[in-house]
């Protein structure tokens, strides 16, 4: 630092200056809302919760842990997250390793036609009625098995496989007699944990987060909708006594339930992810910078 020029400081001065504020601005509206959760509704409403929390109280987690669609919809979530990223990196994995062999043959338009289907799809309701003629309509594999492999997500995979495994590695290991089954299992996946601890990331996200397929396909079956369903819900019910508010026919002790559950539902269906995240760090910096720097 002490050789740097005064230009270079004040550049570097300048980049943490920047950084600092681009992380109070990523920052603060996660804590509002962890603060708004633990405040009286009231206060929030009148504009009194800034960063800390105002009149605390635990009131809406114990209304949250005590709803009946809340227990529901979580347990639902973490089925799809689990079973469904399960699913997912199974089948991306299969699609992803023989499209990565140089003796397969045909790969090109494999990988071809896997990657047509990203920029062109049959669309909403042809993907419905193909759901409903098989079967699908209003069961928990309605969730998963439409989503069971997304293409990039194959093909950063695939990519990965190519340029990470040396070939020569995977020679060896069939001149050794493994088959090609036992080379991906033994040798390939092994090498590979970064790459896969980023794309579970990636599917495992998607699912918590994803609301609308319940809304598409579980039209009768509300005891599998997963919890984000669940908190649009109470958003949407929440925005709707916003606007009674306006012209002075709401009730206000609903409303002020709506708005003391949604802040309190919101921390409750974001921890999950904020306890994988770093747990996942090590592995998730490696797989996404993966191939960004060759030598």
């Amino acid at each position: 630092m002490n050789n740097m020029s005064r230009g270079d400081k004040a550049f570097q001065m300048a980049v943490n200056v920047i950084c600092v504020l681009i992380g109070i601005v990523t920052l603060y509206p996660l804590i509002y809302v962890l603060s708004a959760s633990f405040s009286n509704p009231i206060r929030i409403l009148d504009g009194s919760v800034v960063i800390w929390p105002v009149e605390a109280t635990s009131g809406a987690y114990s209304r949250v842990f005590a709803s009946q669609n809340v227990q529901t919809g979580y347990l639902n979530t973490l089925y799809y997250a689990v079973v469904g990223t399960s699913i997912n990196l199974l089948l991306t994995i299969c699609a992803a390793y023989p499209l990565s062999r140089r003796d397969m043959r045909g790969r090109t338009f494999f990988t071809f036609m896997i990657t047509f289907t990203m920029f062109f799809s049959g669309g909403m309701i042809p993907l419905f009625l193909t759901v409903k003629q098989v079967g699908l309509l209003n069961t928990r594999m309605s969730i998963i098995l439409p989503t069971a492999i997304n293409a990039t997500n194959m093909l950063i995979m695939r990519n990965y496989f190519i340029n990470s495994i040396p070939n020569e590695l995977i020679e060896a290991a069939e001149i050794d007699g493994c088959s090609p089954l036992n080379t991906m299992l033994r040798v390939v996946l092994p090498l590979s944990k970064s790459i896969l601890a980023v794309i579970m990331i990636y599917y495992m996200v998607a699912h918590w987060n994803a609301y609308f397929n319940a809304l598409l396909y579980l039209t009768t079956k509300k005891e599998y909708y997963p919890l984000q369903v669940f908190l649009r819900q109470i958003l949407l019910l929440s925005q709707m006594g916003d606007m009674a508010e306006s012209t002075g026919v709401n009730d206000v002790n609903q409303m002020l339930l709506y708005v003391s559950l949604k802040y309190a539902i919101i921390v409750v269906s974001a921890v999950p992810l904020l306890i994988l995240y770093p747990m996942m760090q090590k592995f998730f910096e490696k797989g996404i910078m993966m191939g960004a720097i060759k030598g």
